[in-house]
């Protein structure tokens, strides 16, 4: 096996970043074969992490920061997976952008250069010297050295927009929450936790939206998956506490085969609640069909309401096909084992799961190993 010397982050000329000079260091396990590119593109507070947690858990190990680093830094690692947050490629720090009047959201706050040959040195086994992102101060911090994982997960609100990023990604994950309840989740968050006015949340969102609009929503149709979250149309006004979640699965990709409900390719519309299905008001119901994405085929699975108990998931797990799981009832025990994470009784966390299997089915195919099962 030869060692090469990591890519380093350059700090282009004139740019707003301040630096500091403490060194960090992430320490990983060389290893052998291919590393296969996860990209997920979201906007922020619409559940990455928890996506992350969940995809994680399906390979081992519980993602920690890197030990003996930076404290604050955005790296998570665990025991086939690193993730890196691509705020870390900002090319202007908290400071800088306020001076030159952008958002995070803006390309020309990005250093899309740095982040193609990182991205590209990793993908290709090479160690890199990632630059750190400090969510805590606003600046950037000294870079961290980041070795070549098994599977390199690239996190954030820009995994899709550079061309060349988006090329080096095997598999595309596109987290779509709607206007409505992006609004009521950080309501609850904002406003209950942090104890901030409704009129500043409003403020906020309409501060990012303009950006967000332009620059982030537009990657969702390059992505392979997209989880949809949108109000329940099983009662009006709801204020986002009960969630209708849809599964857009583009069709005819060859890493990957999509899930459906019952029969393939039909059109199905399921009320599961009964004697095998615990179902308080106001119910659940699932739909399964095929539909169009950006002129592009897919299929659609959608779960509408939350699980009363969780272990009955079960029976919904029986009557799904293509799910990538390595053997029956593999959904229900991730579902039971991640219980405590957001969303675990609704379509959020069973879609997000049934993802993580899928990644684990790209990672088998690329690399043509096979992952055993963790519990």
């Amino acid at each position: 096996m030869s060692f090469r010397a990591p890519v380093r982050a350059r700090v282009p000329a004139g740019q707003q970043a301040r630096v500091s000079r403490t060194r960090s260091v992430v320490v990983r396990n060389a290893k052998d074969g291919k590393t296969v590119v996860i990209g997920l593109a979201a906007d922020s507070g619409c559940g990455k992490s928890t996506f992350m947690r969940r995809m994680t858990s399906i390979f081992g190990g519980a993602p920690k920061p890197p030990a003996g680093g930076n404290p604050d830094s955005n790296t998570l690692i665990s025991d086939m997976t690193t993730v890196i947050c691509l705020d870390d490629y900002h090319c202007l720090d908290r400071k800088g952008r306020a001076e030159k009047g952008v958002t995070a959201l803006a390309p020309e706050a990005q250093n899309f250069d740095l982040m193609y040959e990182q991205v590209k040195a990793l993908k290709e086994g090479k160690s890199v010297e990632k630059p750190i992102y400090n969510h805590v101060t606003g600046n950037l911090d000294a870079p961290e050295t980041t070795a070549s994982p098994d599977i390199l997960v690239i996190e954030g609100l820009h995994p899709f927009y550079d061309d060349r990023v988006r090329e080096l990604v095997d598999f595309k994950v596109y987290l779509d929450i709607s206007d409505e309840i992006k609004f009521a989740w950080k309501i609850q968050r904002d406003m209950a936790e942090r104890g901030h006015s409704l009129d500043s949340i409003k403020k906020s969102i309409e501060a990012r939206k303009p950006d967000f609009d332009a620059y982030i929503d537009p990657q969702k149709k390059h992505a392979d998956m997209i989880i949809q979250v949108l109000p329940t149309q099983l009662v009006p006004e709801d204020e986002g506490k009960i969630l209708r979640v849809r599964l857009i699965q583009k069709e005819g990709k060859k890493l990957f085969d999509p899930v459906y409900l019952f029969d393939e390719g039909s059109t199905i519309s399921w009320i599961p609640c009964g004697r095998k299905l615990t179902c308080s008001f106001p119910g659940i119901k699932f739909y399964y069909g095929p539909d169009t994405w950006y002129g592009e085929d897919v299929s659609v699975l959608e779960m509408d309401g939350q699980f009363d108990k969780l272990e009955e998931l079960i029976y919904v797990e029986s009557h799904l096909s293509n799910t990538s799981a390595k053997f029956y009832g593999e959904i229900t025990q991730q579902m039971l084992k991640n219980s405590q994470f957001p969303g675990s009784n609704n379509g959020t966390g069973l879609l997000q799961t049934i993802i993580g299997l899928k990644v684990r089915e790209v990672y088998e195919r690329i690399t043509e190993k096979e992952v055993v099962p963790v519990s």
